[in-house]
């Protein structure tokens, strides 16, 4: 175990058992939500850091890691969302930061127009800002499907390696190890809604503090996107991390951390 992963727990919220990591234990409330094919465990190496000055859950969205999966569950943005919302009443989070990376960066946007109670800021990174009429997510849905499936036959190293080239061999390894619990329901469905459902109804909606992180390549955010999002949230603080494509701090670990500036009051 970590130095400051305090314990993996479950916790009953929305109707199914959400599963999250602890991470430090004391100061401000932090609560990170993955992307489409993230796991929990996989942002370990980012909540130890976040874990030194903030009481940091790490959650596993429905359909990964070991929250609830199957056939009989809704994967849908609006469901995904609710899921945040019920997560922190459940746990009695006030004055929590909230932070989303890619899908979990839109589910956490979303989750704060649904009626998220307690959160005091808002941190989106790099969320795909694909839509309805808008131009595609840069990534393709068949990279999700057969990683999944390589792995759910058994995937060593050099498999993943295909997938992930510029990832280090431990992190490498991690997403070999879990990538087979993403469910693939929930993650075509993630997708699709990526290209479905416009998240731009919602920066209107905001009322907190918010921050979105844009990576500097990778294509999912760019100038005219940031443009538009100024235009609808006038006081969203954008920071962008120059050398680091849409997996930011797999990229740029210390440019990530940069990139919050002073908006979390604490530079991990």
């Amino acid at each position: 175990m970590s130095s400051t992963r305090l314990y993996g727990a479950n916790v009953n919220a929305n109707g199914i058992r959400q599963h999250y990591l602890r991470y430090g234990g004391k100061g401000q409330p932090l609560v990170l939500i993955p992307g489409i094919t993230s796991p929990a465990i996989t942002w370990e190496f980012v909540a130890e850091r976040l874990g030194r000055n903030f009481d940091t859950y790490v959650l596993d969205v429905r359909g990964r890691g070991l929250s609830s999966t199957g056939a009989e569950l809704d994967y849908d943005t609006d469901t995904c969302a609710d899921d945040v919302v019920a997560f922190a009443e459940a746990l009695g989070l006030e004055d929590y930061i909230l932070a989303g990376h890619s899908m979990g960066a839109r589910f956490a946007l979303r989750a704060v127009t649904r009626g998220a109670k307690g959160v005091a800021k808002l941190a989106l990174i790099d969320p795909p800002v694909s839509g309805p009429g808008r131009r595609e997510y840069p990534s393709k849905l068949p990279w999700y499907v057969d990683s999944i499936n390589d792995c759910l036959k058994g995937c060593d190293l050099e498999t993943m390696r295909k997938y992930c080239p510029t990832w280090t061999e431990e992190q490498l390894l991690l997403r070999a190890e879990w990538l087979h619990t993403c469910y693939l329901d929930a993650i075509i469905k993630s997708f699709e809604d990526f290209h479905e459902v416009d998240i731009h109804q919602d920066f209107p909606k905001v009322q907190v503090p918010t921050l979105l992180m844009c990576a500097g390549k990778g294509g999912v955010i760019q100038e005219e996107d940031k443009e538009e999002i100024k235009q609808l949230l006038p006081s969203v603080r954008i920071e962008t991390v120059p050398g680091a494509g849409h997996m930011i701090p797999w990229d740029d670990l210390e440019g990530f951390f940069q990139g919050f500036g002073d908006f979390l009051g604490a530079r991990p």
